[in-house]
């Protein structure tokens, strides 16, 4: 769990529910990819937000997640707005 919040992004908490479902390192998250690892956590966190896809994606980016670019961030929207239209 500490090689994950050595991320940008990724305190004690997330690092704690990314490894809940098999996401242990910074390694693995990079392979797995922002969008994967975020519908991992909803399925077992429902209340996970687009924030913790921005989140992911800037832990991967290593960027801070809110300096993500407009068009990835729409990107990933649109990816969470599916998430939430298929649940319903």
């Amino acid at each position: 769990m500490a090689g994950l919040t050595s991320m940008r992004n990724i305190g004690r908490v997330m690092a704690r529910k990314l490894a809940t479902v098999g996401i242990d390192s910074p390694e693995k998250l990079s392979a797995i990819g922002a969008k994967q690892a975020f519908f991992q956590l909803k399925a077992v966190y429902p209340q996970v937000c687009l924030v913790h896809l921005y989140a992911l994606e800037g832990a991967i980016e290593q960027i801070e997640f809110n300096q993500l670019s407009k068009e990835k961030k729409k990107e990933l929207k649109e990816f969470s707005d599916f998430l939430n239209g298929s649940r319903r």
